[in-house]
């Protein structure tokens, strides 16, 4: 380890000697040209001395002015128009200095011309050889690309990222081109790379240039449209391939070896996405903060999210230990269950719970620990009212007690205009919630519909009775459900916390609901069997159609568009 450390110094020193040579061969040959030019292709050898000196102080000028443009490790791509922009300034700077030093104290003794016609020599030499490297570089490039010809469906910002890592790293991709339905960009290249039309050129380009695979490169697409891309794909026999999420891209480095194949997720939509990371970071930092339920999907997300922003002072409580050994190794990778800020309790236990909000004195907790399953809770209402309801009592009590400032219940939207145990125990939730109304304090719920791929999950579900053999069960050919990612989902439930006022419930937009019919359909479809879908019908408590907002609640917008205001009936403890 130590030998690549210094080995890397090493190089970066040597790159660092070569940069100065350069510079100063680029300062070395523009006062020579300059000369000549002024004095008509004779060289005066008297000056020379002279000459040298403009040369000296050019050159380190320009080197130190270099460093202090780049004082902050900012790296321009080669020729871009932020490295022209820097070059141009810096070049500029050191002609200003050195003609002014000639008209002021006659230094160097040369003519006044000299030093404005060696910096514009000095600015074109560099233009130049940077064009030049450029040119190499692309060749080196173009060389370095794989043996799969790809077309990339998109020609945005992602998409040319995607291209330049084609190109810089090694990749199985060649990439052949764009298709994009901006026709504004039509006909445009890009690294090279020509834009052949919209996704109506897609078999006209796939044959003429012998495409083996296409990478969809929106992160915001609908279901709709990828499931005729696809169909479109396989006719043409080429692999389909797909960037990760809108979410995924702004919270992490988007990296070739992320595309993947289309996941049943994705065939439910995805949506624009915009994270107000800063606001987040600022808001959760140096606070001390507890996430109940913290082993499950909800819960879990929330400590991954929050880690990012503050990991020193977060503490996870389950009930579950496996859950907690999870979530654990997920963070750190540390599987000893060793660290303090694991929790093992049940929200139903008061006392318990009331000792560890004492003890801990959080500034924030969210409270995703509640009994999810609609079906089983319906056969077991005790234990619906017991977990969700006299659980998240005891933690409100708790936090009250402890003057904990900011408290998020999580809830669903089965709590709107409820009919079944789950959607009346968490409207209960939401009205505990609603009693608490104090200026210094922000406790709110956050209501959502269901989420891609957590623990239970239909996808889940299907993917097994598929593995089966079959038959895929759906209780109504029209049942349709609202979904959203659990990181979108959690990044809007963080934001809740900057926008809500206390008492208040807080929905997500969840976009369009999706019809659970149809993705069965389509998944049996792409498994290649033969598999029934059998219609089960409805179950005791479960909706046709769920609903975010309920009939007789009021609702209001506040600064994020993704977010809907509304308080529901304070719940009356006396008569509970």
């Amino acid at each position: 380890m130590t030998i690549v450390k210094v080995s890397n110094k090493f190089g970066r020193y040597m790159q660092n000697i070569y940069a100065i040579l350069v510079m100063y061969l680029y300062w070395i040959i523009a006062p020579l040209v300059a000369v000549l030019l002024r004095f008509d292709g004779e060289f005066p050898t008297e000056k020379l001395g002279q000459i040298l000196l403009l040369s000296l102080f050019g050159g380190s000028l320009n080197i130190f002015l270099n460093y202090i443009l780049a004082k902050n490790q900012v790296r321009y791509r080669i020729a871009s128009v932020e490295e022209v922009f820097a070059i141009t300034v810096s070049v500029s700077i050191v002609t200003i200095i050195l003609t002014t030093l000639r008209i002021v104290f006659d230094y160097p003794s040369l003519p006044r011309s000299v030093p404005l016609i060696s910096g514009l020599i000095a600015l074109i030499i560099q233009f130049f050889s940077r064009l030049l490297v450029r040119r190499k570089s692309y060749k080196d490039m173009y060389t370095r690309t794989g043996r799969i010809n790809t077309l990339i469906y998109g020609a945005g910002i992602t998409g040319r990222q995607l291209v330049e890592q084609m190109f810089s790293k090694p990749s199985d991709f060649r990439p052949i081109g764009f298709l994009d339905d901006d026709v504004s960009n039509h006909k445009l290249k890009i690294y090279g790379r020509k834009i052949f039309g919209g996704l109506e050129k897609l078999e006209e380009v796939v044959l003429n240039f012998e495409i083996n695979n296409l990478i969809i490169a929106i992160s915001e697409i609908s279901g709709e449209k990828l499931i005729e891309i696809e169909q479109r794909c396989k006719q043409l026999n080429i692999s389909l391939k797909i960037i990760p999420n809108s979410f995924d891209i702004l919270t992490k480095n988007l990296q070739v070896s992320d595309f993947s194949d289309i996941a049943e997720e994705d065939l439910l939509g995805r949506r624009q996405y915009i994270p107000n990371e800063s606001e987040i970071s600022r808001f959760l930092s140096n606070k001390r903060i507890l996430i109940t339920g913290a082993g499950g999907s909800i819960g879990s997300e929330i400590a991954r999210q929050v880690f990012r922003f503050n990991h020193e002072d977060l503490h996870l409580l389950d009930r579950d230990e496996n859950a907690l050994l999870k979530i654990q190794l997920d963070l750190i990778g540390d599987g000893l269950l060793a660290h303090n800020n694991l929790i093992l309790a049940d929200i139903r236990d008061f006392q318990r719970i009331s000792d560890i909000v004492d003890g801990l004195k959080p500034d924030i907790i969210f409270h995703a620990a509640a009994l999810k399953h609609l079906a089983i809770l319906e056969k077991y209402p005790e234990e619906a009212i017991k977990t969700n309801v006299d659980g998240t009592r005891n933690l409100i009590q708790s936090a009250l007690k402890s003057n904990v400032k900011y408290f998020v219940n999580i809830s669903t939207d089965k709590a709107a205009d409820p009919i079944s145990q789950l959607g009346k125990s968490k409207l209960l939730t939401e009205r505990m919630i609603a009693n608490v109304i104090d200026e210094e304090k922000v406790y709110i719920s956050v209501r959502f519909g269901n989420v891609i791929g957590s623990n239970g999950s239909f996808l889940n579900t299907f993917r097994y009775q598929i593995k089966k053999g079959g038959p895929i069960k759906v209780t109504h050919p029209d049942i349709t459900r609202y979904f959203m990612t659990v990181g979108e989902a959690v990044h809007l439930v963080l934001q809740s916390v900057l926008v809500g006022e206390s008492g208040q419930t807080l929905i997500l937009e969840m976009g369009n609901p999706v019809s659970i019919n149809s993705v069965a359909e389509y998944m049996v479809k792409i498994s290649g069997k033969k598999i029934e879908i059998e219609y089960t019908g409805l179950r005791n408590g479960e909706k046709l159609h769920e609903v975010l907002i309920g009939k007789d609640e009021i609702t209001s917008r506040g600064n994020h568009k993704a977010i809907i205001h509304t308080r529901v009936k304070p719940l009356d403890e006396s008569k509970t």
